[in-house]
């Protein structure tokens, strides 16, 4: 099975092809601020460098946050637009859940700005806990493993993750129930925010 995967939610842009759980290309950008100019971009040099048509890819994986609210929305429309497109399966998940390995009890923690976190559970790759918004304190008192998205980030390919994740989705015919593309926003962005803050006044 050839995938496609991208992960466009965080900080650093990825963008990742394999072959049968081999990487056979991957990259990663400083996209914070320009994700919508470089991602197609990514993509196609990924396939180039990897000799492959865009037509071959059997499987296209993308994260759908918690994280950049544009971001989220950047990576989700331009991997759905490429798999209705070529007729091919688009698997979704959020980023914590491309994260989580599939052995050990984990607690995914990202930064979420105004003293939260983004907070998860996982248990051999299963959800316990969906992704959320959490104070220092429930941290601290959730049990596992910690891993950092932060420091996760810096020293793997994100959505190297999610294609493997991907891979193991599909393999155990879990793949329809993750064809929603909803993104995984946890917390309202700041223009709806002060949207309803004028509406209820």
């Amino acid at each position: 099975m050839l995938i496609l995967a991208a992960d466009t939610s965080l900080p650093l842009l990825s963008v990742a092809l394999l072959r049968e759980g081999s990487v056979i290309a991957a990259a990663v950008l400083e996209g914070k601020l320009s994700r919508n100019e470089k991602l197609l971009p990514a993509i196609d040099w990924l396939l180039t460098e990897s000799g492959v048509d865009r037509r071959e890819v059997d499987l296209f994986a993308v994260t759908r946050g918690p994280g950049s609210f544009t971001g989220v929305r950047i990576g989700l429309a331009t991997m759905q637009g490429l798999a209705l497109a070529l007729g091919k399966p688009l698997c979704a998940m959020s980023t914590h859940e491309a994260i989580a390995p599939e052995s050990r009890r984990v607690v995914i923690v990202d930064d979420a700005g105004r003293g939260e976190s983004y907070l998860s559970q996982y248990d051999d790759g299963r959800e316990l806990v969906a992704p959320r918004l959490a104070s220092k304190e429930e941290v601290g008192a959730m049990e596992g493993e910690r891993i950092v998205v932060a420091a996760f980030m810096q020293r793997e390919n994100v959505a190297v993750s999610c294609a493997r994740r991907a891979a193991a989705i599909e393999q155990r015919g879990d793949g329809d129930r993750y064809r929603d593309i909803t993104p995984v926003y946890v917390r309202l962005a700041e223009a709806e925010v002060k949207l309803q803050q004028k509406s209820g006044a």
